[in-house]
């Protein structure tokens, strides 16, 4: 599946705003009404939300973020106004105790645009990490 390159420069961007926790950045791409969810957070609507209740709560407690966009696969409407994004991402967390662990996902965003010529917004995301096998 060929990517989209718009499409994955705007992830690239916004991955490495995650990593840098530029939170005022990632929120001028998105749209004020998107709507997202995570691994432990239930859906948020609006911007404001998503800052709130997911992006500045796990933004800060992690180490080296990165988007695997080479990776991604994307699906973009006929007419180019609307692309879907399915990335796996890394990241490293902490524990308790400060010992760092792999920290690797996935996420699915959605854009829109007005136009062929007009910029990318952020209208869903999900981000969620790779399940971990159950243990016996």
């Amino acid at each position: 599946m060929q990517v989209d390159l718009s499409v994955r420069d705007w992830v690239a961007a916004w991955g490495a705003e995650v990593a840098a926790v530029e939170l005022t950045a990632a929120r001028a791409r998105f749209d004020d009404d998107v709507v997202g969810f995570g691994t432990y957070a239930g859906v948020v609507r609006g911007i404001d939300a998503l800052h709130d209740d997911q992006w500045s709560k796990v933004w800060p407690t992690i180490a080296d973020f990165r988007f695997l966009v080479d990776e991604m696969a994307t699906l973009v409407s006929p007419d180019g106004l609307q692309a879907v994004a399915v990335v796996p991402w890394t990241s490293t967390g902490f524990d308790a105790d400060g010992a760092a662990f792999d920290r690797p996902g996935r996420a699915t965003i959605v854009l829109q645009r007005a136009d062929a010529e007009s910029a990318w917004s952020g209208v869903h995301t999900h981000f969620s990490l790779v399940p971990t096998p159950a243990r016996p």
